[in-house]
């Protein structure tokens, strides 16, 4: 997968096209992330014990890896990446920029 936590990232297709956050949790063997304010879900949630927490939670969904891009400073969008090693460790690195994102 492309990227990991922690790692900023622009959506680039559906409802929160354009939308750049940061990545919260990603779940590499369902090729999916979760980003930081974009696919909001409601869950309706009863009060466990009395004066317990209850109502509408919203909550972030996740979204399939390929409908992000890393988020390059430099030109102020989503970038495609390539894997180069570099000191015996692998690395990404922006195919306009050659920014380094690792």
């Amino acid at each position: 997968m492309h990227v990991k936590k922690g790692d900023k990232v622009q959506i680039i297709s559906g409802q929160y096209k354009g939308h750049v956050g940061e990545v919260i949790k990603a779940f590499p063997k369902e090729n999916k992330v979760i980003v930081e304010g974009a696919n909001i879900q409601i869950k309706h949630q009863r009060a466990m014990q009395m004066g317990g927490e209850s109502g509408r939670l919203e909550q972030e969904g996740p979204i399939d890896a390929s409908k992000v891009l890393l988020y390059s400073e430099e030109l102020g969008r989503g970038v495609r990446t390539s894997k180069v090693f570099e000191d015996g460790r692998k690395i990404r690195v922006s195919h306009k920029t050659n920014e380094k994102f690792d």
